[in-house]
């Protein structure tokens, strides 16, 4: 009784939502019932590490997936694009947690290499965060880096097609600069927003991966939160999450006006 008095459960929902709205406007997200603390503490002093993972992740799916998928698409039907395909088929069959307990194993507990899981803030060292976060980002990002590089090999190929190409071909110009000057400026509206739909799930592909490196994160908090049914916290991370989701949509849609000029809001 008490616990649904503190909570607002004894009122009409009409009240306890307009009530949670008026908090929310002032930034308060509500009391953890596990911990007695703000919930907006608990998220702030978990930040971090998901931002860190994310950031990380997105930075070494982007490096690799898109040169991939250019190079699948420059020398489509070879060896170097069957290897990539078959990359890409391979990184879209393994869970992420079951790719994350094989690097573990690999790397971590055979080698000795790296370690098996925690983290470490940036200011304890920038080496000792950056081994801490190369697993996590490996078995967080393989999927995408297997979507965006299969998207960017299927886009380029249709650009690759195009009279302009030829005419560039024809002209002498570098292959290099025939194929990022001039086919990837082209492709890249539906390689950005493949890329931005890879963000949005990032951050859902946090939890499994924090919970199986067991990283201090946002994911972590969540899944603990979902075992202790603590609801305030539970809710809050699903408006962070949908609102983050929400933000990079928005942005994918606005950096389209940059990349084609021929669009227009």
């Amino acid at each position: 009784a008490r616990i649904r008095a503190k909570l607002g459960l004894d009122q009409p929902y009409l009240v306890r939502f307009g009530g949670w709205l008026w908090a929310l406007a002032h930034g308060d997200l509500g009391v953890s019932i596990f911990t007695n603390l703000p919930v907006a503490q608990l998220i702030a002093q978990r930040i971090e590490p998901t931002l860190a993972l994310t950031l990380c992740t997105l930075l070494v799916t982007v490096a690799v997936a898109v040169p991939l998928g250019v190079l699948a698409a420059a020398r489509a039907g070879s060896w170097i694009d069957r290897c990539v395909m078959g990359f890409a088929v391979l990184g879209f069959s393994v869970p992420v947690f079951v790719l994350a307990y094989l690097l573990i194993m690999l790397f971590a507990s055979h080698l000795g290499w790296l370690p098996v899981q925690g983290y470490r803030s940036i200011a304890e060292g920038f080496w000792p965060w950056l081994q801490h976060l190369i697993l996590p980002s490996i078995a967080l990002g393989t999927v995408y880096v297997a979507l965006i590089a299969r998207i960017t090999r299927a886009t380029m190929l249709d650009v690759l097609a195009q009279d302009y190409i030829r005419t560039a071909q024809a002209k002498g110009l570098a292959t290099d600069e025939v194929l990022y000057g001039h086919a990837l400026k082209n492709a890249a509206v539906p390689i950005v927003t493949v890329i931005g739909i890879g963000i949005a799930l990032l951050i859902s592909g946090v939890v499994v991966t924090e919970t199986v490196f067991a990283i201090p994160g946002i994911g972590r908090l969540t899944v603990d939160a979902i075992l202790r049914r603590d609801y305030p916290i539970i809710q809050a991370v699903t408006l962070l999450f949908s609102g983050a989701y929400v933000l990079v949509n928005l942005a994918v849609d606005l950096s389209y006006t940059l990349l084609d000029p021929r669009i227009r809001y």
